[in-house]
C-alpha cells in the first residue's frame, strides 16, 4: 500500500493514516478543518530550521552546539522522556535561529505555508492541511528585537492569507512575571484595536510553573477587549502540579488546550458551559505514558456531542500532521478510534464553529 504521509509524519499517526484506504484519506483531506491549537516555535519545518543553522555564523560554539544537537534530535525522532524534555532542552535550542524579525517571518511563512498552501504529491494536487489556521505564539524580546516587533513580524505574514484563513493568538507563559504577561495582553489589545489581525490570547507554558491567581487580572483583560481566551489546562498528571485548575476555570475561558486530566465537577462545569476542548490526539499519547486511545478524554466528549476541536500542537517534535490527526478518529482499533465519517463531519464542524474569529469579528 502507498504511504498516505509525507515521511516527516511518524509513530501513532502515520500508522493511522497508512491504514486508511484512499477514499478515506479523500474524505479526510475533503473536510473544511479549523486548526486551533498550533504553537508556531513547535511547528516549524525541520528543512528550515536546518536551513536556518547553516545561515548563522554570529553564535558562540555553546550555542551551535546546543542548536546542533536538537536539530539531530529532531531529525531522528524525538522521544518525550518527560515534560521537561519540551520546555528545557527542545525550545530553549531553536529560539535562537528565530531571534531577529526576518528569520521569523521565514518561519512563519513557512508554517503557514504547511497548513494553508495546497501540495503537489505524486504528481497529485492535495488539497491543504485546513481551511482556517489559528497560529499562537509567545512574543520574545530579544537583542534584535521588542516583542512588538515579534508580533508585527508574525503578522506580517498571517495577514498575507484572507482573513477567514488565517489569523494570530497571543501567547502568554506561566513563567512570565504578571508585569511581562500584561505587557502581552496589552499588545495583543493593542494590535486588536488597530484592526491586526489578533483574535485572542492564549496561556501555555511549563504546567508546574507561577501562580495563576496572579494572572487573572491579566485574563480580564482579554475579555474587555473582546479577545478569545484559551488555556491550557490540566495537561499533565504530576505530582508536583499545582491544583490551578478551578482558578483557571474561574477566568472563563473560551476554550481550553488538552483538559485531559479533570475531577468530576470540573467536567462539569465545563460541559454546563458548552467550553470547547482543543484536542491534540497525537501530542497526548507521546506525552503521557497512561494515556491510550481507548481511555482518551475524547470519548467521553463525543458520548455527550461536547464542542471539540481537533489539533496538532507541535508537529516537529510530534511528528504528525492535521490530515492524520483525522487519521486517528476514523481509523478502526487499536490504531484509531474507528468512529463512522459523519462522526468525524460532526467533529470538524465543531473545530470551525469554535474559532476565535467567531468571537471577534
Amino acid at each position: 500500500m502507498a504511504h498516505h504521509y509525507a515521511s516527516d509524519i511518524a509513530g501513532p499517526a502515520a500508522a493511522a493514516l497508512d491504514s486508511l484506504n484512499k477514499s478515506q484519506v479523500t474524505f479526510i483531506r475533503s473536510l473544511p478543518k479549523a486548526e486551533l491549537h498550533c504553537h508556531l516555535n513547535g511547528s516549524i519545518p525541520l528543512a528550515t530550521l536546518q536551513r536556518l543553522a547553516a545561515e548563522q555564523d554570529d553564535l558562540t560554539d555553546a550555542v551551535s552546539g546546543s542548536i546542533k544537537s536538537a536539530l539531530e534530535t529532531l531529525k531522528q525522532g524525538f522521544e518525550l522522556c518527560t515534560i521537561n524534555d519540551f520546555f528545557k532542552k527542545l525550545f530553549p535550542a531553536i529560539y535562537p535561529l528565530t531571534s531577529n524579525p526576518a528569520a521569523l517571518r521565514e518561519v512563519t511563512r513557512d508554517v503557514l505555508s504547511v497548513f494553508l498552501d495546497p501540495r503537489i504529491e505524486e504528481g497529485e494536487t492535495i488539497s491543504p492541511e485546513c481551511a482556517y489556521l489559528e497560529l499562537r505564539s509567545t512574543p520574545r524580546k530579544t537583542a534584535h528585537m521588542t516583542r512588538k516587533e515579534y508580533l508585527e513580524a508574525v503578522l506580517a505574514e498571517v495577514e498575507k492569507y484572507p482573513k477567514d484563513r488565517a489569523a494570530l493568538i497571543v501567547s502568554v507563559d506561566r513563567r512570565m512575571s504578571v508585569e511581562d504577561a500584561l505587557e502581552c495582553v496589552n499588545l495583543a489589545v493593542g494590535l486588536k484595536s488597530q484592526g491586526r489581525r489578533v483574535v485572542g490570547v492564549d496561556l501555555c507554558g511549563d504546567p508546574r510553573e507561577g501562580d495563576m491567581k496572579d494572572f487573572l487580572p491579566v485574563f480580564e483583560l482579554v475579555h474587555r477587549a473582546d479577545l478569545g481566551l484559551t488555556l491550557h489546562i490540566a495537561e499533565v498528571s504530576i505530582p508536583e502540579l499545582p491544583p490551578d485548575t478551578d482558578v483557571l476555570l474561574s477566568a472563563r475561558p473560551t476554550r481550553l488546550g488538552h483538559a485531559t486530566f479533570l475531577t468530576d465537577p470540573e467536567k462539569d462545569y465545563i460541559r454546563a458551559n458548552k467550553i470547547p476542548i482543543e484536542i491534540c490526539l497525537t501530542s497526548n499519547l507521546l506525552s503521557n505514558a497512561e494515556i491510550d486511545l481507548e481511555a482518551h478524554h475524547i470519548n467521553a466528549y463525543l458520548q455527550q456531542s461536547h464542542p471539540i476541536s481537533i489539533c496538532t500542537d507541535d508537529i516537529l517534535p510530534f511528528r504528525t500532521s492535521l490530515t492524520a490527526e483525522y487519521a486517528l478518529l476514523l481509523a478502526e482499533p487499536p490504531l484509531g478510534l474507528g468512529l463512522t465519517e459523519e462522526q468525524v463531519e460532526k467533529i470538524a464542524k465543531f473545530g470551525m464553529e469554535s474559532r476565535f474569529s467567531n468571537v471577534s469579528s
